[in-house]
């Protein structure tokens, strides 16, 4: 008896053992989430938590630009419409463009900023001008997901900034991406400019794969702490475009890694996707019901050196001396020059193949002059102003940034006029953005 009473305890601890790892592995497999597919089928190559539900932070910004393509394609707004920084808008934090109250700009440079910039403050205007209201603009993107079938969806603003039942799912973000470039290719410029450029002042896209990852050509990316780093990345190559989606990544960097494994692996099966097994489709992925979870402690505790954020490089540099050399070094390559280390792949430094996109304020045909130095949080505005880059271009918006007219929606330009000849200054902007 005492034989079989020793063994029944040790078959107890095994079994309260196992049960513990098994909840730990469970809860370290709910801290991310991942979601491969082809984006003209929708078909599913790799999914991993996909229909958990995630707080979107600023991937948000993906259904802002949908809810306002869809409102020019309806004619209710044109590229040239112009938009006013109201009070709210202006006290839009963290990341900004940092405008003055009373501030217009047209719809086309507004989603530029937006997609670039992650411009909080932008995404405020765009929404108060499209759709009369905050809460107007939210129920307009609402049942833009109710009709395509995002089901696990609920938005409350349009930047992705904290907010109750503000959530979302890798499965309903793929279905986002995959609307936005089916449903308006002629828009597809703005999910993949690597730059813009407002006077003297250059910001860069936080999606590093843009000129880093070959083929690589959208979309966007977010940060909170409650959801960790954030991506929807689309790539093409010989014709094949896929949509990666990572969201809670550690960092920056570890985003933009996993997200470029999963197209790789997607690419790497050379189109014979029929050789593994089938996931079926986006939108027959089956919802679960639970909360999202809450990386605020793991993403923002006191363990990170400094407060993680887009801007914040160092812990960027971090990841990328752990993955392979020291960053900004000459070990760093493009990724297509790249082998395999240690079965992962390094995304080298950013390199600029296209000069920035010139953004303005302003009417399309009487852009406001441009400062120097644009206003920003900590940042004071120099009295110095100038005319912006290339004035005679901006003057003309069909050289620059050709707005679509309301009858039919043409691309807009990803290219604008050629910048000055001055070195432009590398942005300052605040700690922390979604």
């Amino acid at each position: 008896m005492t034989v079989i009473a020793s063994l029944s305890r040790r078959a107890l601890i095994l079994t309260v053992a196992t049960a513990a790892l098994a909840v730990q592995a469970s809860g370290r497999a709910q801290a991310e989430a991942q979601l491969l597919i082809e984006a003209s089928t929708g078909k599913v190559l790799h999914a991993e938590n996909a229909t958990y539900p995630w707080y979107p932070a600023s991937v948000t910004k993906l259904m802002t630009a949908y809810t306002t393509l869809r409102a020019i394609k309806e004619q209710r707004i044109t590229f040239n419409t112009l938009i006013t920084m109201s009070r709210n808008a202006v006290a839009q934090q963290p990341t900004k463009m940092g405008f003055k109250l009373g501030t217009q700009l047209t719809i086309d440079n507004a989603l530029k900023m937006l997609m670039v910039k992650s411009a909080n403050d932008v995404a405020v205007a765009i929404a108060e001008g499209v759709g009369g209201s905050l809460e107007g603009f939210a129920d307009m993107m609402n049942a833009n997901a109710r009709r395509l079938g995002m089901s696990q969806s609920n938005f409350v603003n349009p930047n992705g900034l904290p907010a109750e039942n503000h959530v979302t799912s890798a499965r309903d973000l793929g279905i986002l991406a995959r609307a936005l470039i089916l449903e308006f290719p002629e828009d597809d410029s703005y999910w993949h400019i690597h730059s813009i450029r407002y006077g003297n002042r250059v910001m860069r896209n936080y999606n590093s794969l843009i000129d880093r990852y070959p083929g690589a050509d959208g979309m966007k990316t977010g940060f909170i702490c409650a959801s960790g780093y954030n991506v929807v990345a689309s790539a093409t190559r010989n014709g094949r475009r896929l949509i990666a989606i990572v969201l809670g990544a550690y960092s920056g960097a570890v985003r933009a890694q996993k997200a470029a494994q999963l197209l790789e692996r997607g690419f790497g099966s050379g189109g014979l996707t029929w050789l593994t097994p089938s996931l079926g489709t986006v939108d027959a992925l089956a919802p679960i019901d639970a909360q999202p979870p809450n990386l605020r402690e793991e993403m923002c505790g006191g363990h990170r050196r400094k407060p993680p954020s887009e801007d914040n490089q160092e812990e960027e540099e971090v990841a990328a001396t752990a993955e392979g050399g020291e960053a900004g070094s000459g070990q760093a390559f493009m990724l297509s020059n790249l082998k395999p280390a240690g079965g992962k792949f390094v995304l080298g430094p950013p390199v600029d193949t296209t000069p920035p996109v010139v953004v303005f304020t302003g009417p399309a045909d009487r852009p406001d002059t441009v400062p120097q130095t644009a206003s920003g949080p900590g940042k004071k505005k120099k009295k110095v102003a100038a005319k912006p880059a290339n004035t005679k271009s901006a003057a003309k918006p069909a050289a620059a940034s050709k707005p679509a007219a309301a009858a039919k929606t043409t691309k807009p330009a990803a290219a604008a006029a050629k910048p000055t000849a001055a070195k432009p200054a590398k942005p300052k902007v605040s700690s922390a953005t979604p």
